[in-house]
């Protein structure tokens, strides 16, 4: 990607899956990373693997929820690397127990809006302003085809994803001239390990059978749209919601 090199990023749930990929080839592309994890060994172990491979990363422990935390894993990339040119706020989770509108708890509603709501929210508030300083930068945030589906098996989840388009509008729309971009992808299947653990062959011929390609996605599926976004190639791209899914959802 043209002008990723030397840049600084922050990827949020970046210890496993997607955030990993997505660290990983930030990384091969020459940006510095800090990735951050509520699982603080699995940020440790990803950001040691890409030392090795010659990258220029650290890992810390990072709750999405807490605004201390956000705070923290800013003030890490700017003590580490000097500065902040983008964050990747990628915190999606708390589904258990969401299954319909009368059947879902106050509990599980509150803990959605949290992890895949909240947590978005305070990285801006966290990152937005040393963008600013800095003359701008991008916030890519994920999301998930889940919030135009309309999922007849689950109803805090989508609410939440929504919410989060709505922020990145927010965002691209009050800080656009000023030099922010932001955006959200939303991917499709995507064949993680917390994905495929929990998912039976049969289940998985079905859902490639429902999709116009020839196979499910894969964590660089997402990693590559991440680093469009994060590079000057991706410059004029702003307030958008791509949807990275193989053609599982078609539309405008």
């Amino acid at each position: 990607m043209r002008g990723l090199s030397g840049k600084v990023g922050i990827v949020a749930g970046g210890g496993r899956g997607i955030g990993a990929a997505t660290a990983r080839r930030l990384s091969a592309e020459g940006a510095a990373v800090v990735i951050g994890d509520i699982v603080e060994e699995w940020a440790l172990d990803t950001a040691q693997t890409l030392r090795a491979a010659g990258g220029k990363v650290i890992g810390m422990r990072l709750d999405g929820t807490s605004a201390a935390s956000q705070a923290g894993i800013v003030a890490a990339a700017l003590a580490e690397f000097g500065g902040l040119d983008f964050y990747h706020s990628n915190l999606a989770g708390g589904t258990e127990g969401d299954i319909d509108v009368l059947n879902c708890t106050e509990e599980v509603l509150d803990r959605s809006f949290a992890i895949n709501a909240k947590s978005h929210f305070l990285a801006t508030q966290a990152a937005l302003p040393v963008l600013l300083e800095r003359g701008g930068g991008a916030m890519i945030y994920t999301s998930s085809g889940a919030a135009i589906s309309g999922n007849p098996l689950q109803v805090a989840y989508p609410m939440t994803k929504n919410a989060l388009h709505a922020l990145v509008r927010h965002v691209a729309r009050k800080f656009g001239k000023k030099g922010v971009r932001a955006n959200g992808i939303c991917p499709g299947v995507v064949m993680t390990e917390a994905v495929a653990q929990h998912l039976t062959d049969d289940y998985v011929a079905g859902m490639l059978d429902a999709i116009p390609h020839r196979r499910l996605g894969q964590p660089d599926d997402i990693a590559g749209a991440v680093a469009f976004l994060a590079s000057d190639d991706g410059e004029w791209v702003n307030g958008q919601l791509w949807h990275v899914n193989g053609g599982s959802l078609l539309r405008d």
